[in-house]
């Protein structure tokens, strides 16, 4: 293998393509480097050739196999949880959360926050109550039925009866609310 068959930058007269030599080097010494970085690059390609039938290989033996890329990926996780769960900061954080839970601090504040949580709720449920009881007492007030007589009057003149409805106003006896 000479040079000129790999397409190598070492001119004819042995000087590398850009017409100076490196600093140091004689024409031999870059006619030599050239050759051996041409052989180098041979056997990257090489390399990188057997790589790919490798590979082929492997996904032919796995597919007779039957082994999916997701099984696979899902081995890998699996895998890479129990290495987190088998880790020095894992363990020394799960055993640090659990002198946590054990700890009189955590259980009072746990007890504040859940009495508070019930306290909460049973505050807005009686404030709910409360309001459906002001609408329902503000409902049967005579002027919320005046207000809605007079609006369900403005309706009718605004959209005129339908057929077979009778000729008197409506009143707040068939009221939609």
């Amino acid at each position: 293998m000479d040079s000129s068959e790999h397409g190598s930058s070492v001119s004819s007269t042995g000087v590398a393509s850009g017409g100076t030599l490196p600093p140091g080097l004689t024409e031999e010494e870059a006619e030599e480097i050239q050759v051996e970085l041409t052989k180098v690059e041979d056997e990257i390609q090489t390399l990188r050739q057997v790589l790919v039938a490798k590979e082929r290989h492997a996904a032919e033996l796995k597919r007779r196999l039957g082994i999916s890329p997701l099984s696979e990926i899902k081995q890998n996780f699996t895998k890479g949880w129990h290495e987190v769960q088998c880790s020095n900061a894992y363990l020394t954080a799960s055993a640090t959360f659990e002198e946590i839970g054990r700890s009189d601090v955590y259980k009072r504040t746990q007890e504040t926050l859940s009495q508070a949580g019930h306290m909460t709720s049973a505050a807005f449920s009686s404030v709910g109550s409360a309001i459906r009881n002001q609408f329902g007492e503000m409902r049967n007030s005579p002027s919320f039925k005046s207000f809605e007589d007079k609006v369900e009057n403005m309706k009718y003149k605004v959209m005129g009866r339908s057929n077979g409805e009778s000729d008197h106003s409506p009143t707040s006896n068939n009221a939609p609310f």
